[in-house]
């Protein structure tokens, strides 16, 4: 149950690391989430800006090994309006509450998982992101048409600027 950074993960799982990590990417990509975009058109300060993209891997209970990817959005806070950053989620009290309730009353309770929840909004504002390393060789894996003449190669390391066009887990 323990989740690991990406480095670690690939270490541990390996080829398994790698194709959960491709699948979370895919489902970034299939779903138009991020657009590639070039690094010299972006202003200084948008680069600056850019969201580094975080990947965690863990094994489930039934052996599958699992990517989790999430934006770190803490840059965002300081250009952000308090206001503007809170979520719109319920807070666990009222959750059980409302569980307490159900069960009383002997309630049918249905629930639902939707694939992917925070990528079926649209952003509002411009957010650049920032893939390093394995993470952009990987995401041009899946597409090199799209995403190879974006990879720009720093110190050895590949660097893939992307604007997202859907909210991500991690952004404000």
């Amino acid at each position: 149950m323990t989740q690991h950074s990406m480095k670690k993960g690939l270490k541990i799982f390996g080829d398994a690391g790698t194709a959960a990590i491709l699948q979370e990417l895919k489902q970034l990509h299939d779903r138009k989430v991020l657009e590639p975009t070039s690094a010299q058109k972006m202003t200084p300060i948008e680069r600056k800006r850019a969201l580094q993209y975080l990947m965690f891997l863990k094994k489930k209970r039934t052996g599958q090994v699992k990517a989790r990817g999430c934006a770190d959005g803490r840059k965002q806070r300081a250009y952000t309006n308090n206001e503007d950053a809170s979520a719109p989620t319920d807070a666990i009290e009222s959750v059980l509450l409302s569980c307490v309730i159900d069960a009383e009353e002997g309630r049918d309770v249905a629930t639902v998982d939707i694939p992917g929840a925070f990528m079926q909004a649209d952003m509002d504002e411009l957010v650049h992101m920032k893939l390093e390393g394995k993470m952009a060789e990987l995401l041009v894996k899946l597409d090199p048409k799209l995403y190879r003449k974006y990879v720009q190669v720093v110190k050895g390391k590949s660097i893939l600027y992307v604007e997202l066009k859907k909210a991500l887990f991690g952004t404000l």
